[in-house]
């Protein structure tokens, strides 16, 4: 007889049919079944049907060794290891290995906080820089045919410094027709407007007595003076400071 006909014999002779046999060891009808069958496939393993064996045994009077030992010589192939004796020898459910976060999880967390920071200090460095004072200014963007990438400053360029005189009050209009520029705008001593200006902007200023202007690029720039367009105040990439009265 083979183990599974010595676990219908057994359980035959016990007067248990297979669902009284399942209810006493929760063991499932149809896996029952197949055990008696002699087929050990749907068990998950060596480990669970040893299980089974030491579950169903003392419910329909065998010997749980025996019925292993029966097993091992009939089904069992595998080469068991140190953990799987130790398991089998203390309790018969197989341990769950906890699932294990990835490094990679936490970096890219801590590496998007560190993006998001910075684009923080970006906006705010950019808004505190941006000072304003008693004066008008009006800025419009327009759309760019073409991206005109924004110049750089050559440590070679020349700085300029002139002074243009006019009667009255004075009023400014800066727009960035040929390329991006950055400008430092100072009017009574205070710095309105310091920072970049893209192709297609326009900026406007006006003061009771003067403005002074730092330009980078100004080839790049249309400065009008009181209605007046000003010829071009420098060359590409060139430094230019100039004061309007």
């Amino acid at each position: 007889m083979n183990l599974g006909e010595v676990l219908k014999s057994a359980r035959t002779s016990s007067g248990l049919s297979i669902e009284a046999l399942s209810g006493l060891t929760s063991i499932r009808p149809g896996l029952i079944s197949e055990i008696e069958k002699n087929n050990f496939a749907h068990c998950g393993g060596d480990i669970y049907a040893r299980g089974h064996l030491r579950n169903i045994a003392p419910k329909i009077g065998l010997d749980a060794k025996e019925l292993i030992k029966l097993y091992d010589a009939e089904h069992s192939l595998e080469s068991r290891s140190i953990n799987e004796m130790l398991i089998e020898n203390s309790v018969t459910r197989v341990p769950h290995e906890s699932k294990r976060i990835s490094w990679k999880v936490p970096a890219t967390a801590s590496l998007f906080i560190i993006l998001v920071l910075a684009v923080a200090q970006i906006v705010i460095s950019n808004v505190n820089n941006s000072n304003p004072a008693k004066v008008s200014v009006v800025a419009t963007e327009t759309p760019s045919s073409s991206p005109t990438a924004s110049p750089t400053v050559s440590e070679s360029s020349s700085t300029e410094a002139n002074t243009t005189s006019t009667t009255g009050g004075v009023n400014l209009t800066i727009t960035a027709a040929r390329g991006n520029s950055r400008i430092d705008i100072v009017i009574n001593g205070v710095h309105v407007d310091k920072g970049s200006i893209f192709q297609g902007e326009t900026k406007s200023f006006t003061s009771d007595a003067s403005i002074s202007v730092y330009f980078s690029n100004p080839a790049g720039l249309d400065v009008t003076l009181n209605g007046e367009l000003l010829p071009s105040l420098g060359g590409q990439n060139q430094e230019v400071r100039r004061t309007f009265r």
